[in-house]
Order: structure tokens, then C-alpha cells, then sequence
């Protein structure tokens, strides 16, 4: 395992091919070794939105993709209730592999911790810079920590789209401004909700309105993207 983790380090001017390609490899942190493999984002480039999640859970590690198991299934039924088509947006985490402890029947997840976030943030600054969304959703409390402000409660400020600036985009806002250019990037905008694994965790009396609570913190993004 690696001895010390280290920030990664994108390449530039690759697109999201080329960035996903460049992760494959990533060893910036010692969760490359035991998950299966990195998880990238996946979506088109011209996405208006982004999702950002927490870590890829075990059958996101499995087939390499983000938000196909459990929780994913909920996200894409919250999405087309508040009326947004998955395919439009672009999902992404936080870290890109899957941290668990292992058990004799299943692994089972684990918060990855701040020295990981801290390694892999990278790639999600290169994933801003080449998607420059409109409107980032962080699913969850470990996104939207690590996005917006580590003091950051969920409970207390989920559903309010606030400005933000993407981490990795300073420096297109500046060139942008210095050269008076009209195709500057425009406003981003941030809001948190409720990671839907927390949903599936929730007991069943409560699940529904829990449920009902992410479909209209989403339907707060899709009004401001009409």
C-alpha cells in the first residue's frame, strides 16, 4: 500500500475521456488496492448539472460505474419525479474508489476520510474545468463538506441553491475577466440534499417522506434549470 497519500495529479487539455483513462491509474491514495477499480464520472460534457456523491459503493466498484446499484436506482426515480432526465446530467464522487472493510459474507462501506478526499480532489477540480456546470447537487454530508464548507449540515441548509465557484475553475473565471471575454463561464450554483443511500437506511415509517423531501430539494434544481 502506499505509504503517504499524495493529491493527484490530471493531466490537462484531455477531456473526459482522457481524464477517465488518466484515473484508471490513480494511485494517489492506498483505496486503489483493494477496490476493483476506479470509478469515474460518467455523462455527457455538456451536462447543465452535476451530482456529486460520496465513494462508489460495492456494485459501483464492481462494474466500474457510478450510482447503479441500490442507492443509484432511488436517484434515477427521485430524478424522474422531479423531472430531470439522468442522461442531461453528469454523476460523479467525491473519491473515485471504493473504501470498505471486509467481511466473510460482503464489504462493507466506509467513510472515506479526509486524506482521501483530500488525494482525489484533483480529478473532481478537472471534472469541473471541463464540464463548467450550471447547477452542482452534493449528495450527501461527505460531498457536501468537502464542496461547499466543512461545517456544512445537511439537516439545516439542504434545498437552498447558493453561488459558488467550482474548485479548479478560478483561473478560466480570471483569464475570462482579464480578457473581457463574452463566453466567460457563468454563475455556478450549489445545493445539497439527502445522499439516497441515507433514504434506503431510513426506517420505513419515515422512508417515504424522506423520499419526498429529495424529490423536492431536486425539483428546486430543475426549476432553476428551465
Amino acid at each position: 500500500m502506499s505509504q503517504e497519500n499524495v493529491p493527484a495529479q490530471p493531466p490537462t487539455g484531455v477531456g473526459l475521456d482522457g481524464l477517465r483513462a488518466a484515473a484508471a491509474g490513480c494511485r494517489a491514495c492506498e483505496l486503489w488496492e483493494p477496490a476493483t477499480q476506479t470509478v469515474f464520472g460518467e455523462g455527457p460534457e455538456t451536462a447543465r448539472i452535476v451530482f456529486v456523491g460520496e465513494q462508489p459503493g460495492d456494485q459501483e466498484d464492481r462494474k466500474g460505474e457510478p450510482f447503479v446499484g441500490p442507492a443509484g436506482r432511488l436517484l434515477d426515480r427521485a430524478l424522474a419525479d422531479a423531472g430531470i432526465d439522468r442522461r442531461d446530467a453528469y454523476i460523479t464522487n467525491a473519491v473515485k474508489h471504493f473504501r470498505f472493510t471486509p467481511t466473510p459474507k460482503r464489504r462493507l462501506h466506509k467513510t472515506p476520510g479526509p486524506e482521501h478526499l483530500r488525494a482525489c480532489r484533483p480529478w473532481l477540480e478537472a471534472e469541473f474545468a471541463v464540464l463548467q456546470p450550471e447547477v452542482v447537487v452534493c449528495l450527501g454530508a461527505t460531498a457536501a463538506k468537502a464542496l461547499i464548507s466543512p461545517s456544512f449540515r445537511i439537516t439545516q441548509e439542504r434545498g437552498r441553491l447558493m453561488p459558488w465557484t467550482p474548485p479548479g475553475t478560478d483561473d478560466l473565471f480570471a483569464a475570462a475577466a482579464a480578457d473581457d471575454d463574452e463566453d466567460a463561464p457563468h454563475q455556478t450554483w450549489v445545493l445539497a440534499t439527502t445522499h439516497p443511500s441515507a433514504i434506503l437506511r431510513t426506517p420505513d415509517d419515515a422512508r417515504e417522506a424522506a423520499y419526498d423531501a429529495l424529490v423536492a430539494d431536486l425539483r428546486v434544481v430543475a426549476h432553476a434549470l428551465a
